[in-house]
């Protein structure tokens, strides 16, 4: 079961996200977004659903479901 929904095409690269995540359920993918960017990807098994990387993103890519 999904805990995050990502809209990708907003992500600028920054990875805030990731030094926030309580379990490191944020890591870099191989793919590269519209914008040049290299993809994040979550992991839903490690992820608790605790919000963090949705209120550290600036630029809303994070849904908590």
């Amino acid at each position: 079961m999904e805990k995050l929904k990502l809209n990708i095409s907003r992500c600028k690269g920054c990875y805030l996200c990731m030094s926030v995540c309580p379990t490191k359920a944020i890591s870099i993918s191989d793919h590269v977004n519209k914008k040049g960017y290299a993809e994040i990807q979550v992991d839903q098994e490690k992820c608790v659903g605790c919000g963090s990387c949705y209120r550290m993103c600036p630029d809303y890519v994070f849904e908590v479901l």
